[in-house]
This record gives C-alpha cells, sequence and structure tokens, in this order.
C-alpha cells in the first residue's frame, strides 16, 4: 500500500491536516483492502468470543417466536397483517377478506389465517440477495393495487413497482432510484413518489399514471432549498395527498385532491422561517400542529376549501410537548409527552371534554399504531415498558375500556416478575435534572459490583423511550444492569430539551451523558471499570465525544454507524445530508463561530495520546447517512494517536445505516457486539 499524503483544508484561517483522508475513495483498491484488514483483525481479536456469540445468537432465536403473525387490522373489507416463518429471515405481508359482521381481529395461532392472500413475500423478493429492504408499501384506496419499492444495495434508493392484487400479476411500471413512500390518488389510477438529488435529499415529487413508462411522469413539485426535504403522503380519510416540505426549523405543507390527481397543489400556509406545522385533514377542515409563539406545540385548524388564518383549537401548554394529531371522522388524538412520559389524548369531535388514556407502569412507551380506518369507534395502540413485553390494544372508545389484543411471546420462561425498571435522575454540570431508565434482574445488587450497559442518543429531538428486548434479556440474566441516558439534545422533556442540546449548545449532550454515568457508579448501580456505553449513529458521535471527554468514566464504548468525523462531513455540501444537517449542527462553512465549536467537540479531531476504554464500532460500506469513512478513520486516527489501545472496526461490506437486512443476520450482529460487551466484563465465559 503506497504512502499517502495528507489532505490538507484550510477554513476561517485554520488549517487541518487528515492522514486518512484517502479512505474516502470506495473505488480505491487499497480501500476495500484496509476495510477487509480490519475485520480480519477484529475476527481475529474476537475469536475466543466464538463459542459465547454461538450461544448468545442461540438465546435470541429460543426466546423468539419464529412463526408469528401480527395482529389483523382491518381496512375496508380486508383484515390487514404480517407473519414470519421459522427459519426466513423477512416478513410476509398478507390480507384476508372481512367476514359479515366480523368487528374483531380474527384469531391466530401464529400461521396463516384462512383465505389469506400474500401481497408480498420478502424471502421471495430477497432470493439472490445479500441485502434487502422495503421502502413504500402502499395498497391503493380500491384495494386492487399495491405500490412497494425494494433496495437490494443498503443505500436507500430504491426501485418501485407495482402489483396487481386482484390477479397476482407484477404490472410492467418500473421505477428506478426513488426514495422512501408513495401516494395513490382516489381511484388508485395514479401514483405520487419522491426522487432524491445528488446529496441523496428527497426534493421531487413526481405523478405517475399506471400502465405508462415512468419517463412520461410528470414533475409535481421540486424543492430547490437544500435545507429542506421532501415527502408524500395520502391523508387518512383518502381526501388529499399532502407534499410535507420541511427543514430541521421550518414545514411548508401542500395538498391535492385526492380525487383531482392532475390539479395544482395548493399551500396550506406559507413557509416563515422558524415556524414549524403538521397537517391532517378532517371533515371541512384541515388540522395544523404547530410552534407559532408555542414552544411545546398548539392546535389549531383551518378550512379545508380555502386554507387561511389558524384557529386555536388545543392552545399552548409549556411542558406538555404536542408531537402529532390523528385525525377520525369523529375524534380527534393528540400524542404528547409530559414528565419524561409519552401519552395519548383523546379530542370527542362533537365537543366534551378532551381525556388522557391511562396506564398503570411508571415507566412505559405508548403510542398509536396502525389505524387506516377513518371511520371507526376503536382506536389500535402500541405499548411496552423495560419489562413488558411490546403489547397491541384496541381502545374501545364508547366504553373507553382497553382490550389486549397481543403481547409478544418471550419463550424460555420469561417472566416479567423477575425484572425491575427504575428511573433515576442525574443533576448535569449545570444544575439541569436528566432522567436515566434502568431495567435490571430483580435482586441485582446496589453495591457498584454490577456490569452496566447505558445507551445513549440525544439528537435531532428524538426520544429514547423505554423499549423491551429479547437481545437484551441476555444481558440482563448474567447479571447486567441496562440504563438510557434521556440527555439534552433528545425530545424526553420537550421542545427546551432539544433546544439545549444542538447548535452552540450541543456540548450539553455529551456533558449530560456523562453526569448520566457518574450518576449510575456513584448511586451503586455500577462502577466506572463495569460501564460500558452505547450508541449508534448521532449516538455513535456522542460515544466518540465523551470517550475523550471522559475516558476513566468507562471500561468500553460500543460505537454502531458513529458519526466520528462531524467537521469534515458537515463542510462538504456534496456529502449526502450535509445541508440539511446545518440547522442541526450550525454551518462550518460559513460562520466561524459553528466551525471551531465543532471543531473543539470533534471526536476525530480531538483524539489525543491519553488512555482510551476498549472501542468497537461498527460500519456498514453502503451506508449513505454516515459514510463508512468516518469510523474507520477515527479507528485508525486513535491506534496512531494513543497507540495501546483496544480497538477493533467491524464493517459490513453489504450493508448500509441499519446493519444486515435479515433478521438471523441481525441477530447474529448482535451477539456478536453483546458478545463483546460480555467480554468487557469478564463475563465471556457466561
Amino acid at each position: 500500500m503506497a504512502k499517502r499524503v495528507p489532505a490538507v483544508r484550510i477554513h476561517h484561517g485554520d488549517t487541518v491536516e487528515d492522514e486518512y483522508a484517502w479512505l474516502a475513495d470506495k473505488s480505491d483498491p487499497d480501500t476495500i483492502a484496509h476495510l477487509e484488514a480490519e475485520n480480519a483483525y477484529t475476527e481475529a481479536a474476537t475469536s475466543h468470543l466464538n463459542g459465547l456469540r454461538e450461544t448468545l445468537f442461540n438465546e435470541i432465536k429460543a426466546r423468539t417466536k419464529e412463526t408469528d403473525l401480527s395482529v389483523p387490522v382491518r381496512k375496508g373489507v380486508y383484515w390487514h397483517y404480517s407473519r414470519t416463518v421459522e427459519g426466513q429471515q423477512y416478513g410476509i405481508h398478507c390480507r384476508r377478506p372481512a367476514l359479515p359482521d366480523e368487528s374483531a381481529p380474527p384469531a391466530t395461532d401464529g400461521g396463516p389465517l384462512d383465505g389469506e392472500q400474500i401481497m408480498l413475500d420478502g424471502n421471495e423478493l430477497a432470493a439472490g440477495h445479500e441485502f434487502f429492504a422495503l421502502g413504500a408499501f402502499a395498497v391503493s384506496p380500491d384495494a386492487r393495487r399495491l405500490a412497494f419499492s425494494t433496495d437490494f444495495v443498503g443505500d436507500e434508493q430504491f426501485t418501485l413497482r407495482i402489483k396487481d392484487l386482484t390477479t397476482g400479476e407484477m404490472l410492467a411500471d418500473e421505477i428506478p432510484k426513488t426514495a422512501y413512500g408513495a401516494a395513490w390518488s382516489a381511484d388508485g389510477s395514479t401514483l405520487f413518489y419522491l426522487t432524491v438529488d445528488e446529496a441523496w435529499r428527497p426534493h421531487r415529487v413526481w405523478r405517475h399514471t399506471v400502465g405508462t413508462a415512468h419517463d412520461a411522469d410528470v414533475l409535481v413539485f421540486e424543492e430547490p432549498d437544500e435545507r429542506f426535504w421532501v415527502g408524500v403522503e395520502l391523508t387518512r380519510s383518502e381526501r388529499f395527498i399532502l407534499i410535507d416540505v420541511h427543514s430541521k426549523l421550518t414545514s411548508e405543507v401542500l395538498a391535492i385532491p385526492a380525487a383531482d390527481p392532475t390539479a395544482e397543489p395548493f399551500i396550506i400556509a406559507e413557509r416563515r422561517q422558524g415556524v414549524e406545522y403538521a397537517v391532517e385533514h378532517h371533515g371541512h377542515r384541515f388540522l395544523v400542529l404547530h410552534n407559532d409563539g408555542a414552544e411545546d406545540f398548539a392546535l389549531a385548524y383551518t378550512s379545508a376549501d380555502a386554507p387561511g388564518d389558524w384557529v386555536e383549537l388545543v392552545p399552548h401548554q409549556p411542558g406538555v410537548r404536542l408531537e402529532s394529531v390523528d385525525a377520525f371522522a369523529d375524534h380527534l388524538v393528540l400524542s404528547l409527552r409530559q414528565d419524561g412520559l409519552t401519552g395519548l389524548r383523546v379530542l370527542p369531535a362533537a365537543g366534551g371534554e378532551p381525556f388522557d388514556i391511562g396506564f398503570p407502569e411508571p415507566i412505559y412507551t405508548v403510542g398509536l399504531g396502525s389505524n387506516p380506518e377513518y371511520r371507526t369507534s376503536s382506536l389500535r395502540l402500541g405499548y411496552t415498558s423495560l419489562v413488558t413485553p411490546d403489547s397491541v390494544y384496541d381502545y374501545d372508545l364508547p366504553s373507553r375500556e382497553l382490550l389486549l389484543r397481543k403481547r409478544k411471546a418471550v419463550l424460555g420462561g420469561f417472566d416479567p416478575v423477575d425484572y425491575e425498571q427504575h428511573r433515576e435522575w442525574a443533576v448535569a454540570d449545570d444544575g439541569a435534572r436528566v432522567p436515566i431508565s434502568v431495567v435490571c434482574r430483580r435482586g441485582v445488587p446496589r453495591d457498584g459490583s454490577a456490569p452496566c450497559v447505558v445507551y445513549g442518543y440525544g439528537s435531532y429531538e428524538a426520544s429514547m423511550d423505554p423499549w423491551f428486548s429479547i437481545p437484551r434479556l441476555s444481558l440482563l440474566d448474567r447479571g447486567v444492569v441496562f440504563a438510557v441516558a434521556h440527555i439534552r439534545g433528545g425530545g424526553e422533556l420537550g421542545r427546551r430539551w432539544y433546544d439545549d442540546g444542538k447548535l452552540l449548545a450541543k456540548k450539553n449532550t455529551f456533558t449530560d451523558f456523562v453526569a448520566c454515568a457518574r450518576h449510575l457508579a456513584s448511586s451503586g448501580w455500577t462502577s466506572p471499570r463495569r460501564l460500558v456505553a452505547r450508541g449508534g449513529s448521532a449516538g455513535g458521535l456522542l460515544m466518540g465525544a465523551v470517550a475523550n471527554l471522559a475516558p476513566d468514566a468507562f471500561a468500553g464504548i460500543l460505537a454502531q454507524v458513529p458519526f466520528v468525523d462531524p467537521l469534515t462531513t458537515i463542510l462538504d455540501p456534496s456529502l449526502p445530508l450535509t445541508v440539511t444537517e446545518w440547522e442541526e449542527w450550525g454551518n462550518p462553512l460559513d460562520d466561524a463561530e459553528a466551525y471551531a465549536y465543532i471543531k473543539s467537540y470533534s471526536p476525530y479531531e480531538n483524539i489525543s495520546p491519553q488512555r482510551y476504554p476498549a472501542i468497537l464500532a461498527m460500519s456498514g460500506l453502503n451506508d449513505t447517512r454516515v459514510i463508512y469513512t468516518e469510523p474507520t478513520k477515527w479507528i485508525a486516527r486513535l491506534r496512531a494517536v494513543a497507540p495501546g489501545g483496544d480497538y477493533l472496526l467491524k464493517t459490513e461490506m453489504g450493508a448500509g445505516h441499519g446493519g444486515p437486512s435479515g433478521r438471523y443476520d441481525a441477530w447474529r450482529e448482535e451477539a456478536f457486539m453483546t458478545a463483546w460487551t460480555l467480554d468487557r466484563f469478564g463475563l465471556a465465559k457466561g
């Protein structure tokens, strides 16, 4: 491998040399050779864990009901559901005609329902491919056609196709290089879809007439401002196709009557910098959830016939973050969060007092499930907690009763009473109280001796609400505590919690996480030598930052597809996602203060000759969100600047941001990471 000359860049009078910039060329044989050598090194360094990895994989497999079926959901005259089959990697998407007066979902033992129609079998589509993912999946309102899109590489560019559900035939229509999402016209003759620009930004909406060549498709909308992403969807009422245009700070929504797909889209409200809003159609009005003078959002409405001024419906209430509104013929449902917990509030459309749906556990996550019917007297809900497996409820609106339809099976003698969950609060450097969710096996000692994994994310207002995990049981049953740090930059405590962890306040995310780690140790849950940190993507940035900031607080750091070279990435507007990210991180290209601030916390830029904890970085060669180069360069510089450390890199050579696509392959990857984690605790033989 030839000696490489470092790349040099100069911004705002600052000169930076990057000795590993050459790794950005994926077509260079030396780059592939480097990644393959790293994979071989990692495999050799972890070969003593092969038996444990197989044990962990088998534990996951043994606890999982491999042949299973989701709770059917009613749409028109069909029950829709998906199912899995033992030994098969991917789900099978199905429907079954509803019987006369069949109001409750049909019972099932996990196998096919009588009269089943297979709409799409992921295993058949994936045959012969190392990777497979679905992008769009949309059944036309008349139930005759299915639009779906596939990705066989992992780069999130999809080929869109149409299937005739009445004959089972695949139509000739085929549209390459599309983005997520698609929306049908009311009569199912026309399909709206998205394409991306060179930076992988969805920016165009197209109209396709079924049965015609895609080069005859009509451009309906194009967004030239590189800060904005575009989405498209059909409203639940099936009255309008909505085109959602949004940056990190600003929104605009356009509508097209679904019964008149060739009509020009009309704007519901002109974009105003800093004003975010989302739209739902409800009868004669558009509902508008917005933050205009309402930090935690308020709900208003405007005329569907002639959108104009917004009329207040639910006023802003500080501390109650309204996240979304779902419209049904006779009621509205607000998804919200308060005091760090998710919630659902029902608003009867004909008036009457709004009411919240209550749940008994102190820590949980609840949200609306699939509710495609506009006229309904029940709601499908999803519920989980750190100790309660994923549960599906139907909420009967007239009686206000919760009906448990299904709780995810956990085989092998699992009993939730064997585990306990807690809410802790750490105190950050500036006095902010940071919530931590903790789960462990009942009776784990609080004397600092227990090993612990602490997970964090802290970006994009994404909330890491409590969730149940079958693979996590392999940790808990070995005496490991699992904690989630709900740090600033996320949305757990409302919009202010997010704002205080972005742009020039981003370092709060990292110091919050360190405060949580210190709290877990000082309160007896664990000790620094028994604590492993884990995070992915923007949470991988967190991992790299805290490795530099407080290496003494951790025994190991597991970073999945980590965004550890943000300065290089955010300086390059030609890279995927960069320009759209400037409102999250700052624009270091034009703003000297933003440049200096990002450089001051960038993991790659701040590696120093100190003792680091053991580090495992996971990457995907075809990742378009966090380019494989970032973790690759990070590990290389760690070895050069801080030699003697235990640094490993594992790159999936045929996958993207989400890792392996098949469920068994994903379980094996999780077993690999869990085995490495247990090894940090000296539990590799357990």
